[in-house]
């Protein structure tokens, strides 16, 4: 029968009518972006939680390992890496990934860079490749765009949470897993639900929704529940918690120093909320937490933490997957090969992301058959891992229709969404003078002057072009090593400016100071407000985090977007003119706090008067890992619209 037929015949006979409507109910559940196969509709309630998936004995998960082999049971537990763009059939990456597919020696595969439609060819190429169906996955916090171009960019978690609207962030979610799943990703490594205590945290941050524990759970709820909903699991991380650190785990071991007491009371909390509604699955961080283990022992190579805390007593029955493995917080000197097998040990499913997967596999085939490792062990995380394929459909469908890719990417809908949670998260941190909008006619040059903390980048470029479509603005940037001439000129173009925006897109400040700016730069900034006629307006806005606001109180008028996007530059353009007001609030706390704060969803700090902006750590936090790195010479300006007016001043030079 002709589907279409029977869709544009009126007068068909009744039964034919029935006949089509299941036709196209089959048409939709085969397209693999109708709701997803997982749901199975069956109508029971909360079936797309860990609770209800892992808790089946599915026929198709025990038929599948029962004719697995040892070495096929070990591949389902590694997940190799590979950027999401096709470059050739004699690429290394691309003919290693595809060998042990074939070879099932590898169970999935993380994409990192690339652009969509790359991703969709590689993904159906493994997926081809492999007899059990491939888990494929990315870490999409801020959207599938985070990684492939030509998907839709959402802001971080701060400014989600900074938007304080659940709904927005559900619909983000359902946004972010149509456009994974056009391209063949089941899984998120998302989101973070880290609280970010820490002002200092140079790995977090932005990515957190924030300081406090109702704020964080009922965001994080809300993206778990889009996800999922819409047939992607999320996972929830970096346990037990990576918000109170000062060491990226991607370069060295970091430290979560609390006992369990401390644990409970905060950090844990946004853990046992995800679990209680079904995550589907837990990353566990890279950091040490010496009081519940002690040792350095990284958390997620510790028994005691993965087996014993998370899967017994927070009753855990997902996923749990290790922080990519090739990060240099796990680089002790140990062989690898002992890595992986602790990972295993301490009681992780997944190994994600090992620089050798082949290595990762070789190692625990060998310890499973020198009897290092029991044969249930890998049982145990096997049937996970298949109950969770089974849950996404991956038995029935595990290629995905390339032709259809840009319908479900990109789309109108996924940009409406993102540019209104950019919109409602911009924060007004302060306004002292009442800047905000300007209200004073600009009859002189705005000067646009661009703090970056590191050399050799091009941040706010997009914005400073906004700026010129609708001001004479100068533009200038300066950089941890910009001359004194250049400061000189700079002072003498504020002093005669009708305004002076500052803008910065720094994503993290040390403990010892703000950010890795040169004391010429911060002498500067806070002498800014002596250099500028009386009544001009100077606001401060950062594209990154907000605590470098709080560093420099002189300043008394600060917006923060959390975000460099586009979207975000519009909205506080938006914010300057008028045309909307800043209603996003400080998802964290700026001032000094005990723990009861963060407890408290109801903390403004429009209004703070500068000297509460002090950043103080409390006495349990340690602060003996923060690094400040000197940066490299970028003596590159940027000059916009309204560059003859730097003639009145004289020329900033190069040199």
């Amino acid at each position: 029968m002709n589907v279409h037929n029977v869709l544009v015949t009126p007068d068909f006979p009744m039964r034919s009518s029935v006949n089509a409507i299941i036709c196209i109910i089959t048409l939709l559940l085969g397209s693999g972006l109708a709701r997803p196969v997982m749901a199975r509709d069956r109508g029971k309630p909360k079936q797309n939680t860990a609770q209800a998936v892992f808790s089946k004995k599915e026929p198709w998960v025990e038929e599948t390992m029962g004719k697995m082999s040892l070495s096929e049971k070990v591949g389902q537990m590694i997940v190799a890496s590979i950027d999401g763009q096709y470059r050739s059939n004699t690429d290394r990456e691309y003919l290693l990934l595809s060998r042990l597919s074939e070879q099932g020696k590898i169970g999935g595969v993380m994409f990192l860079k690339g652009e969509v439609f790359g991703a969709g060819m590689l993904a159906n190429h493994f997926q081809s490749l492999s007899k059990v169906p491939l888990l494929i996955s990315a870490d999409m916090e801020r959207g599938l765009a985070m990684r492939l171009e030509g998907a839709t960019e959402f802001s971080p978690s701060m400014a989600v949470a900074a938007a304080g609207d659940p709904e927005l962030a559900r619909s983000m979610a359902r946004i972010v897993a149509t456009e994974a799943r056009s391209v063949g990703i089941s899984q998120d490594y998302a989101p973070s639900v880290d609280l970010n205590i820490n002002p200092a945290n140079p790995v977090i941050n932005t990515r957190s929704f924030g300081d406090r524990i109702p704020l964080a759970i009922t965001m994080s709820s809300a993206i778990i529940e889009g996800l999922q909903s819409s047939g992607i699991a999320a996972t929830a991380k970096h346990f037990p918690g990576h918000g109170d650190v000062t060491v990226d785990s991607h370069h060295a071991l970091p430290v979560l120093e609390g006992d369990r007491q401390r644990l409970d009371e905060y950090e844990l909390k946004p853990f046992r909320a995800a679990i209680e509604q079904g995550v589907m699955s837990v990353m566990v961080g890279h950091l040490a937490v010496p009081k519940l283990t002690g040792s350095m022992e990284p958390a997620s190579l510790s028994r005691a933490i993965v087996t014993d805390l998370l899967r017994n007593e927070l009753g855990f029955t997902g996923l749990i997957v290790t922080d990519a493995l090739n990060m240099k917080a796990l680089h002790n000197g140990a062989p690898m090969a002992e890595v992986y097998l602790r990972a295993v040990q301490a009681g992780n499913d997944i190994l994600l992301f090992p620089p050798d997967p082949e290595a990762a596999y070789d190692a625990i085939f060998a310890a499973v058959s020198n009897g290092t490792l029991p044969e249930s062990r890998i049982d145990d995380s096997v049937r996970r891992i298949l109950q969770l394929k089974y849950w996404l459909g991956l038995d029935r469908k595990k290629l995905v229709d390339l032709a259809r890719l840009q319908e479900h990417v990109g789309q109108s809908e996924g940009l409406g969404i993102a540019g209104r949670i950019a919109e409602k998260a911009v924060t007004l941190v302060r306004d002292r003078d009442g800047f905000i909008p300007f209200r004073k006619a600009m009859n002189g040059p705005v000067l646009d002057l661009i703090i970056q903390d590191k050399p050799g980048e091009e941040h706010a470029r997009t914005f400073a072009d906004k700026l010129g479509k609708r001001y004479a603005v100068v533009h200038l940037r300066l950089d941890p090593t910009t001359g004194e001439k250049s400061f000189v000129e700079a002072s003498n173009m504020a002093a005669g400016a009708s305004a002076v925006i500052l803008t910065t897109e720094i994503q993290a400040v040390p403990s010892n100071g703000p950010s890795k700016l040169s004391g010429r730069q911060i002498d500067f900034l806070r002498s800014l407000p002596s250099k500028v006629a009386p009544g001009t307006p100077i606001v401060f806005v950062s594209f990154g985090t907000p605590y470098l606001l709080a560093r420099f109180p002189e300043i008394g008028t600060a917006l923060c977007a959390y975000s460099g996007s586009e979207r975000a530059e519009n909205a506080v353009v938006r914010v300057l003119n008028g045309e909307i007001e800043p209603s996003g609030k400080l998802p964290v706390n700026l001032v000094e706090s005990s723990l009861e704060h963060y407890a408290d969803n109801s903390v403004d700090l429009a209004s703070a008067r500068p000297a509460a902006h002090r950043i103080t750590k409390p006495d349990y936090r340690r602060n003996d890992h923060g690094k400040n790195r000197p940066g490299r010479i970028n003596r590159k300006r940027l000059l916009g619209r309204g560059q003859h007016l730097l003639r009145a001043h004289g020329r900033p030079r190069r040199g």
